[in-house]
């Protein structure tokens, strides 16, 4: 039970759905990373990569990691904590996210069925993510009005 505050009363809001949601996201942020890395290495030793565009798409999924880390973390203390400024981050950041992902999945240089597959699972966590993140949000910004 939610300790009781100025202002706030002795309810729970928190999702345990948001905090599911972010677990899993936590752990398949970790396969998708490593699966990304790998592709990129083997797109660049079996097909003609740019250097240029080897060179961004890495710096760019390194990008995606750090701000996936600090996207999970505000989410998972914005939903414990209830806080509303935590959870609109995480869902700004999610949105960052997002577009890093949809680079990924249309384009990057070379686009492998394997790309598509997991930056696909990828997307529909982050839509799922974000829509329970909305709905934990206003019902956050409800009760503490």
């Amino acid at each position: 039970m939610a300790i009781g505050r100025a202002g706030r009363n002795a309810t729970v809001l928190s999702s345990v759905l948001l905090q599911i949601l972010l677990c899993l996201s936590a752990f398949y942020s970790l396969f998708y990373f490593l699966a990304s890395l790998c592709l990129i290495i083997y797109k660049s030793q079996v097909l003609s990569y740019p250097d240029s565009d080897l060179a961004l798409d890495v710096c760019l999924l390194l990008l995606m990691a750090a701000l996936d880390i600090i996207r999970v973390y505000l989410g998972v203390r914005g939903n414990l904590q209830e806080s509303e400024k935590y959870v609109g981050a995480n869902l700004i950041i999610t949105g960052t996210t997002l577009l890093f992902a949809v680079y990924f999945l249309v384009w990057q240089s070379y686009v492998l069925r394997a790309d598509v597959i997991v930056n696909s699972i990828l997307l529909c966590l982050y839509g799922l993510t974000g829509v329970v993140g909305f709905g934990a949000l206003a019902r956050f910004t409800s009760a503490y009005s």
